[in-house]
C-alpha cells in the first residue's frame, strides 16, 4: 500500500510541477508578446492614438501610408499581446486600448528597476569610499613630501 501512495504522490508532485512550469512559459511568452508588439513605431502610435480614445480600423490607418490589411495585421499582434480589445459591429471594427495588458511588461520592467538601483547605490557608495582612500593616500603623499 505505501508504494502505491508514493507513486500517487510523485505522480501529483510531478504534474503540478509541470504545470507550475508550463505557467511559468506561458506568462514568459505573454511578454515576449508584448514586447514584441512594443517594439514596432507603428504599433506603438497606434497605441498612443487608442490611449485617446476608441477607433475604427480606418480611422486608425488614416495616418499611415500603408493599406487597411496592413493596418489590421499590426492590430492583430496588438490584440494578440492583450493591448487592445476588438468590438465588430456589422463591417465595422472598433478598437479600444486595453492597458491591462501592459501590465506584465511594467511589472518585468518595475523589478529590473529596482535591482539596477540597488546596483547603482553599492557601486555609488563604493565609489565614495575610493575616492576618500585615494584622498587620504594622496594627502599623505604630499605631507611626507614636504
Amino acid at each position: 500500500m505505501g508504494s502505491v501512495f508514493n507513486s500517487t504522490v510523485q505522480v501529483l508532485t510531478a504534474t503540478r510541477r509541470y504545470v507550475t512550469v508550463n505557467h511559468m512559459v506561458n506568462h514568459i511568452e505573454k511578454l515576449d508578446d508584448v514586447f514584441y508588439a512594443l517594439s514596432d513605431p507603428t504599433r506603438r502610435e497606434i497605441l498612443g492614438r487608442l490611449a485617446t480614445g476608441e477607433a475604427t480600423v480606418k480611422e486608425l490607418a488614416s495616418p499611415f501610408k500603408m493599406s487597411l490589411p496592413a493596418v489590421s495585421k499590426h492590430l492583430k499582434v496588438l490584440e494578440r499581446a492583450g493591448l487592445l480589445i476588438r468590438q465588430v459591429e456589422g463591417r465595422t471594427h472598433r478598437i479600444s486600448l486595453q492597458p491591462e495588458g501592459l501590465k506584465s511588461a511594467s511589472e518585468w520592467v518595475d523589478h529590473y528597476r529596482r535591482f539596477w538601483e540597488v546596483q547603482l547605490d553599492r557601486l555609488s557608495a563604493f565609489l565614495e569610499v575610493a575616492n576618500a582612500r585615494s584622498e587620504d593616500a594622496k594627502n599623505k603623499k604630499e605631507e611626507t613630501a614636504e
